[in-house]
Formats: C-alpha cells, sequence, structure tokens
C-alpha cells in the first residue's frame, strides 16, 4: 500500500514516515509539507532517522495523491480539510488524526467522506478507544444518577483543548447517554458557577511539561467513585495506529470511519 504522510518534517510526521518504514507491506510513496517550509527537498527518511530513503519532502500534495493509496495526516484543520478534498478526489483512504477540528471543518470531512473513506479519530491507540468503548458502556449502565468528569493532561505546546482524546472520551459518555455532547458538556468552570447540573460532562485541562497525553473519566455516585483512564508513554502508538487504520481502510467504500471499527468496538 503506497502511503503519503502529510506534515512529514514536524514531530508526528516523522514518526508516522518512521513507522511506515517499519511496517510490512506498505511503502511511503510520498511526504508532504507546507509551502515554504524548512523540510522542503529533504529527504523524508533522514528527518525521521531513518537514513535516506529516497523520498523528498514536497509541497505538491495534488501529485501526491494522484499516485498514492491513501494519506496519514495529523495536521491542522485547514490544511486536513483541504487534503480531504484532494483525497476524495483521487478516491484514496484518508487517516486523519488532526485535532482542534471545528463544526464546519467536520461539515467537510462528511462530504469528502461521500467519495472516499476516512478514518477520523482524536486518538489512534488501541488502548484509548478500548477505553472509550469503556466509557460508553458504563455510561450507559450508570445512568445521569452519576455524574461524569474526564481530565486530561498534555504538554505545555498542545495548542487545543479539551484534547481530542478527551473530546472522543466525552462523545462515547453521551453515546451511552443517548444524548449529543454538545448539549451536555461542560468545558471549564470559573467562579460562582452553582451547584453541578445533573446529567452534564464536565471537561478539565491540564497544561505542563512533557506530558505525552494522559486521560481519566471519572464517574462520581453517591457515596463511590469509578475512574477509568489511560497514560500514554510513546507518541509511536500514535504513528502505529494510524497505519493501522490506512491497512483497514484501503478498499472500505466511502464514509466516515472511526478507530472504533478499526478496532471492531463499534457495538460494545
Amino acid at each position: 500500500m503506497k502511503l503519503v504522510v502529510t506534515g512529514a518534517g514536524g514531530r508526528m510526521g516523522r514518526m508516522l514516515v518512521a513507522a511506515v518504514h517499519a511496517t510490512p507491506g506498505v511503502v511511503l510513496s510520498a511526504a508532504l509539507e507546507r509551502a515554504g517550509a524548512a523540510a522542503i527537498g529533504a529527504d523524508a527518511g533522514t528527518l525521521a532517522g531513518l537514513g535516506p530513503i529516497g523520498v523528498p519532502v514536497t509541497e505538491d500534495a495534488l501529485e501526491a495523491f494522484v499516485g498514492a493509496d491513501g494519506v496519514l495526516d495529523f495536521t491542522g484543520p485547514a490544511a486536513t480539510t483541504h487534503f480531504a478534498m484532494l483525497a476524495a478526489q483521487a478516491r484514496i483512504a484518508h487517516v486523519v488524526g488532526t485535532t482542534g477540528l471545528d463544526e464546519q471543518d467536520l461539515a467537510k470531512l462528511d462530504a469528502a467522506s461521500r467519495h472516499a473513506p476516512i478514518v477520523r479519530s482524536g486518538n489512534m491507540s488501541l488502548g484509548v478507544n478500548l477505553l472509550a468503548a469503556l466509557v460508553r458502556r458504563a455510561a450507559r449502565a450508570l445512568g445521569t444518577e452519576w455524574d461524569i468528569e474526564i481530565v486530561e493532561t498534555h504538554h505545555r505546546m498542545k495548542v487545543d483543548a479539551p484534547s481530542g482524546t478527551a473530546l472522543l472520551l466525552g462523545e462515547a459518555a453521551a453515546e451511552g447517554r443517548g444524548v449529543g455532547l454538545g448539549q451536555s458538556a461542560v468545558r471549564g468552570r470559573d467562579g460562582v458557577t452553582g451547584a453541578r447540573e445533573p446529567g452534564t460532562i464536565g471537561f478539565a485541562s491540564l497544561r505542563g511539561g512533557t506530558v505525552i497525553g494522559d486521560h481519566s473519566v471519572i464517574f462520581a455516585g453517591a457515596g463511590e467513585r469509578i475512574e477509568l483512564g489511560h497514560r500514554a508513554e510513546d507518541r509511536s502508538l500514535f504513528a502505529r495506529g494510524a497505519v493501522t487504520a490506512a491497512l483497514w481502510a484501503r478498499g472500505r467504500r466511502p464514509g466516515l470511519y472511526s478507530m472504533a471499527d478499526v478496532l471492531d468496538l463499534s457495538d460494545s
């Protein structure tokens, strides 16, 4: 399977290049960066610490997509929606790990998914997606008598909050309750907020140091509490998950999929 890596000069892009190189059955066909980036022209393998692999970093996304079977994309919302359009035109699989997407961005992905398979997830790890399945089941079983709070911690350089993973877990909790997350989410508290409203799903975002990603989902009932959590210790697990998603998506019908589909956790 021929894969394109976007943002190949960045930290996550370099990990994606390394994950593709290490996975049997896939090959890096192109590596992309934004126009004017310092990495343009450099060998993608060298940037990833592999040594030269003969794939120079380019800004020509259209040419890269035409010759590929899929694209791995952990960039930013504007770039991701542009790549979604190109991937739809090329009818190739698009794996999206980009976070910070708003409703307009998601609508563009939904439109693109009518023409090509898109796997989008706020987190590509097996552990996080298993956690989401457990959260969905717990929320369904416990009901609104139990309060749900999601606490996430990331490194000081992270630019969006709540994290994509926290939102993924919030969506799982809301699905378990049969409600929309937008109707029940409380994303921050400050000052005299009054008593907690029943049925809400709270988020707290912590930033500092070099934390890769810690997430906890707290179910607080009367006199008892359940905590489910995940700690990411190596960013390469996200890259490996993205490659797994691309292999799964190859040849799939157009549609918008998640890692729950990839891992067969959708009915959990």
